[in-house]
């Protein structure tokens, strides 16, 4: 019998987080000043020992025993092949996923909401505010906190707060608070609130809100948690692509094409870092994050400083954004519909390393729908998006009659949003294509901001 999953020992789990600062060069961060920002700057949002994490180069960054264990309640996670799916696309493609669904929460999310609480903890914080969009990383973080003691507050985009009520439910159950945003308890959320009471809010909203409610703090006792973009969000979630490395390396393989959907960039970064560590120094392998055609951050916006929340808090970041006041269109994959990418996703793009990839909301139900029915997991939304790409991969090496092996992030189950696919069965999900006139007004902002350079790590 060919293998269909490799498994690895808890033994065998990576004990080190790669972190890809040690191998490219980045723009740095800037503060109102316009000078790069300090790590005292950012102490009032976040614990000392994360600040050191964000901001260091060194290549390899072990991992907490305290961490291991928790992560060690769902990892290692499995890598599978999707013989259904090559079958039923009649494919030489050899397709592998690393199946990130089986952690309690449902998601990769978890992979860093557990380390983000451990160091709280350890500094001494006893509460964290965070934002989310789907609800996987609100759910993520209350789980996290749930084993660390601490309290959880999740400011929920709107949109999915009524498109998605179990997540709230599930926040809930591990003790989190969550309230939709914009709401009445901050500033920035009343202020959205008295332009367009019916907005349906987005994710740079919720960080403005979340950011907020940590520095309005007078204990000193709360911090803010972050699920993607930063530089230490992408190192912790760089566990799937070591352990996909070693198990790949029990059966002789070594992917051709990697592939992940990208919102902020984290799942994506996950998968994707430690190959891309690889083909810095010589690898051949196309690496192709993937994003909605109604939010196009890597594939349409500029390279350009941008704040990451709406309301201005954050420091001006070097990322490929469509302007900090965009609110996306509400589809249904809510962990996608994010303003800006990842810095260190986005300066990949302007290298060439990687090779960003939009699909629409159709075309992203219609992959999921084909893998339920083949593969048999009911994927998140977010998570469609990378399926249908897989599935334009295993096409294109059928055309060209190669066997490929093509490797991605199965970035969570889709169990809490099957209103979507309820509404996709239906005929009743519509695509949504961002227009060149709202990219144009979206973007206008941007003008009032320093322009990044051009750096070239290689």
């Amino acid at each position: 019998m060919e293998t269909k999953k490799v498994l690895l020992t808890e033994d065998e789990m990576p004990r080190q987080w790669y972190n890809i600062l040690a191998d490219i060069k980045m723009n740095p961060p800037l503060g109102p000043d316009g000078n790069p920002v300090t790590p005292d700057q950012l102490a009032p949002v976040f614990p000392m020992n994360l600040i050191e994490q964000e901001v260091s180069s060194d290549r390899w960054i072990d991992i907490p025993e305290e961490v291991l264990k928790v992560l060690s309640i769902w990892r290692p996670s499995p890598l599978i092949r999707a013989y259904s799916l090559e079958k039923a696309l009649d494919t030489p493609a050899k397709i592998y996923y690393k199946y990130e669904g089986v952690s309690p929460p449902g998601s990769h999310k978890p992979n860093t909401a557990v380390p983000q609480a451990y160091y709280n903890k350890e500094f001494g914080i006893e509460k964290l505010t965070t934002e989310t969009g789907a609800g996987q990383w609100g759910s993520a973080l209350a789980f996290a906190c749930s084993q660390f003691g601490l309290e959880c507050k999740i400011f929920m985009v709107r949109i999915s707060f009524d498109q998605k009520p179990y997540r709230k439910s599930l926040m809930a159950a591990w003790g989190g608070n969550c309230i939709p945003s914009p709401s009445n308890e901050t500033k920035a959320g009343r202020d959205i609130l008295e332009k367009d009471p019916d907005t349906p809010g987005s994710l740079g909203i919720a960080i403005s809100e979340a950011v907020e409610a940590a520095v309005s703090d007078e204990s000193g006792k709360t911090r803010y948690s972050l699920g993607s973009v930063l530089n230490h969000v992408m190192l912790h979630q760089t566990i799937i692509g070591l352990e996909a490395k070693k198990q790949l390396e029990k059966i002789n393989e070594y992917p051709d094409v990697i592939i992940g959907c990208a919102g902020g960039g984290s799942n994506f970064a996950g998968i994707a870092f430690p190959f891309v560590h690889d083909k810095i120094n010589g690898k051949d392998i196309d690496i192709l994050p993937v994003e909605p055609t109604a939010c196009p951050t890597m594939t349409r916006a500029p390279f350009a400083y941008d704040h990451g929340d709406t309301a201005g808090y954050t420091p001006l970041l070097p990322m490929h954004s469509l302007g900090h006041t965009f609110v996306p269109a509400p589809i249904h994959a809510g962990g996608l519909r994010y303003h800006g990418m990842a810095p260190t996703v986005s300066q990949l793009i302007t290298e060439g390393i990687i090779e960003p990839k939009a699909v629409t909301q159709l075309a992203a139900y219609k992959a999921g729908v084909l893998c339920a029915r083949t593969e048999g997991v009911v994927a998140a939304p977010e998570t469609n998006h990378a399926l249908a790409c897989v599935i334009d991969e295993a096409n294109k090496a059928k055309e060209e009659g190669k066997e490929k092996v093509i490797l991605f992030n199965w970035s969570g189950h889709g169990l809490i949003d099957l209103t979507a696919y309820d509404k996709y069965l239906a005929g009743e999900l519509t695509d949504f294509v961002l227009s060149e006139e709202e990219q144009a007004e979206s973007t206008k902002i941007l003008e009032n901001y320093p322009k990044p350079e051009m750096v070239k790590s290689t």
